[in-house]
């Protein structure tokens, strides 16, 4: 093993806002103290119960992705794990999350954080 997997960083035009969006899916501590990074209006934090952390890092000029045009791909995503797709969707879309894709007959839906990072429910 060469290395540790900190954290997933992803840039965006607000920190503190986006990390507010991810601990009302998640849970966890936004801006919880932690000796490997410094905290500030560019920069927040989630820790998530279940263990990884996600920073947010703004990029003032940050052109989100269009799922799922070619010509702005979505670079990542995240899948997260909901016992029940219609009840996790609710929630989302209430905390300001955009519903991309919501296909039936699948087990996952794709949706959009506030930022414009494409994200999936997959009913696990």
């Amino acid at each position: 093993m060469i290395a540790e997997l900190q954290c997933v960083v992803l840039d965006c035009p607000e920190p503190q806002a986006l990390a507010e969006f991810y601990r009302s899916l998640l849970g966890g501590n936004v801006n919880q103290p932690d000796r490997r990074w410094s905290l500030d209006e560019s920069w927040a934090t989630l820790h998530t119960p279940s263990g990884p952390v996600l920073a947010f890092q703004q990029a003032p000029d940050h052109v989100p992705p269009r799922w799922p045009d070619p010509t702005r791909p979505q670079q990542f995503h995240l899948d997260l794990g909901v016992p029940d797709l219609d009840r996790a969707q609710e929630e989302v879309l209430a905390a300001g999350g955009t519903l991309l894709d919501g296909s039936d007959g699948r087990g996952w839906r794709v949706y959009a954080d506030p930022a414009g990072h494409p994200f999936c429910l997959v009913r696990h």
